[in-house]
């Protein structure tokens, strides 16, 4: 069973940057839509980033647009999140997800949403803490 590990949570000032891991554990072929979610106390989750690994398509949250970048290596079976001009509002666990083979060739947004329930792996996270 593939597993997902997350690594490069930690703790910022409001401003810096961060950059998010997210390994797979098999090779995955490179046709995937790789998904990053956070989900703060309270709150409910909220899908920030996506691409889809065959193509390079990629989908971001109004809340991250222009601040935060998803890429990828498929050599390394690996997707980042680098998250730069860090706020107090970006402060939650982030979860790295995997839609693996995915019918259509792309991540599935609806109404502007990406559907966590199309991924069907997940990592175990890591925390993100922006102070002010």
């Amino acid at each position: 069973q593939v597993q997902l590990v997350e690594s490069g949570g930690g703790s910022v000032q409001a401003g810096g940057s961060l950059r998010l891991s997210c390994a797979a554990s098999v090779y995955t072929y490179g046709r995937n839509c790789m998904g990053w979610f956070r989900q703060a106390p309270g709150k409910e989750r909220e899908g920030v980033a996506a691409i889809y690994t065959g193509g390079g398509s990629s989908y971001y949250a109004d809340s991250v647009k222009g601040r935060f970048t998803i890429s990828q290596d498929n050599a390394k079976n690996t997707v980042y999140l680098q998250m730069n001009s860090l706020k107090p509002e970006d402060t939650a666990m982030y979860y790295c997800a995997a839609d693996f083979f995915p019918i259509e060739p792309m991540c599935t947004v609806v109404a502007g949403t990406l559907l966590s329930s199309h991924f069907g792996v997940w990592g175990q996270g890591t925390q993100v803490t922006v102070s002010s």
